[in-house]
């Protein structure tokens, strides 16, 4: 939809007093942050057909990673992780998260209160009508979670991770 039909769409809304119905994803394009509009050199050699991305990744990580799916809470083996480490994207192996960032949210996913610096691009996401940031790997853009603002100190956030989005690296120990 183009920018002058959207303002067109989102007036005729407003003066009507159904300015709830301004929300509604068909509406509107999702908006990157700036964050996330931000060229990524790397970017370009993880930009893979459709296909390729099929035989790369299960199919469970597939439906998370490249269509913005949501696994079944509790589903995931990295729910219950302890150990020290790093969590990667399951689609390139970027690393997003340590594990000293992980805390237990009681939501059936692994849940981080910070990623690692330049790991993710944030977006706003429409699809259940209520806007949310959902958030992506910087390099391959496969679709991770969603952050709210219910976590712990020192962020407050609660990044809330699919943890057949992420595959997750131990530390040697030394």
């Amino acid at each position: 939809m183009a920018g002058t039909s959207r303002r067109f769409a989102l007036k005729t809304l407003l003066e009507r007093g159904l300015a709830p119905l301004v929300s509604i994803p068909f509406l509107w394009r999702r908006t990157e942050s700036a964050e996330a509009a931000a060229p990524s050199s790397t970017n370009a050699q993880w930009q893979r057909s459709e296909a390729d991305w099929k035989k790369r990744l299960s199919p469970a990580a597939f439906q998370v990673l490249r269509q913005h799916g949501t696994e079944r809470p509790f589903s995931s083996a990295l729910y219950q992780e302890q150990r020290t480490g790093q969590y990667l994207c399951a689609g390139c192996q970027l690393p997003l998260f340590g594990s000293e960032t992980k805390f237990d949210s009681h939501t059936g996913w692994p849940s981080f209160w910070q990623p690692l610096s330049n790991a993710i691009v944030t977006s706003q996401d429409f699809r259940l009508i209520i806007p949310r940031t959902e958030y992506h790997c910087r390099r391959c853009s496969g679709h991770q979670g969603h952050v709210f603002n219910d976590g712990p100190r020192p962020t407050g956030k609660r990044y809330c991770n699919n943890g057949v989005a992420l595959s997750f690296k131990a530390s040697k120990a030394g």
